[in-house]
């Protein structure tokens, strides 16, 4: 899911942050990152943090690659059709058709199940990682609690940080996991908070990581479900789970994209 993603994930704030402190104070430089830590560790503690989350918050780093990205998101200003040829949509049709006849039967366990369609899996882990041909080399901790500190958008992202600390304590991932420049993680980029509340075992190995294809795409499929998609209804624009993809991505040319691609590799 990249950032633009589900501002409706604002509503998983509510859930995350209740109870939460507003000690932490934002910043806009690298300067007063290492007291907003010391203060924000205390939020986290309340919480539900527990003592492996709150040694990764007090290993991260500032994150300087991160704000530079943050602030020059470009492609989501583009056209839709100038869009799709910026990020492959061709290649990711074809591969995507590829990956779906190879691995039929999985696909069809995840409709079944979820009542989400191949295409639109396929689509978001084309889109996302190139079907997890690249998953960042940012680590997620530093990220994400970079942005939680940034004055910019601290209040959407302040959940995913608290996310990320309780995905550590459960050993989902470590201090050192790498993902992208806004903490997104795994085949399919989900924000901590969300990898943290739609996350399954997909793979059946009675853990949740999102790094491996099996869990990554049932938890999107579950994430989608349970955002509203209806088994069997369309997803294009003006259909009824078109409106459940822009839970996944806030960008409206990312959407049209996605239901587009995902039909063509249904077709």
């Amino acid at each position: 899911m990249s950032i633009t993603k589900t501002l409706a994930a604002a509503c998983l704030a509510t859930g995350l942050t209740a109870g939460l402190a507003s000690g932490a104070t934002c910043g806009n430089t690298a300067k007063g990152f290492e007291n907003w830590k010391a203060a924000f560790a205390g939020e986290a503690k309340s919480a539900g943090v527990g003592q492996r989350g709150l040694q990764a918050l007090a290993s991260t780093r500032y994150s300087t690659a991160t704000i530079k990205a943050d602030r020059s998101q470009r492609s989501f200003k583009y056209s839709l059709s100038k869009f799709m040829q910026v990020r492959g949509a061709e290649t990711i049709i074809a591969q995507g058709r590829k990956r779906k006849a190879r691995n039929a039967a999985f696909y069809q366990s995840l409709e079944r199940g979820y009542g989400v369609p191949a295409g639109v899996l396929l689509a978001i882990h084309g889109m996302e990682t190139g079907f997890g041909g690249f998953m960042g080399d940012s680590e997620v901790v530093s990220a994400i609690t970079t942005l939680a500190y940034d004055c910019r958008r601290s209040a959407f992202f302040t959940p995913h940080a608290i996310g990320a600390l309780k995905l550590v304590d459960q050993g989902a991932i470590t201090s050192g996991t790498r993902g992208a420049k806004h903490g997104e993680l795994g085949h399919t980029q989900f924000l901590p908070g969300n990898a943290l509340k739609y996350g399954v075992d997909g793979s059946g190995d009675g853990r949740v990581d999102f790094y491996n294809l099996a869990d990554a795409m049932a938890s999107t499929a579950n994430f989608l479900r349970k955002k509203g998609w209806k088994p069997g209804k369309g997803y294009q624009e003006g259909q009824p789970n078109f409106k459940v993809i822009k839970q996944w991505n806030a960008a409206t040319v990312y959407q049209k994209a996605i239901a587009i691609m995902g039909a063509r590799i249904d077709g």
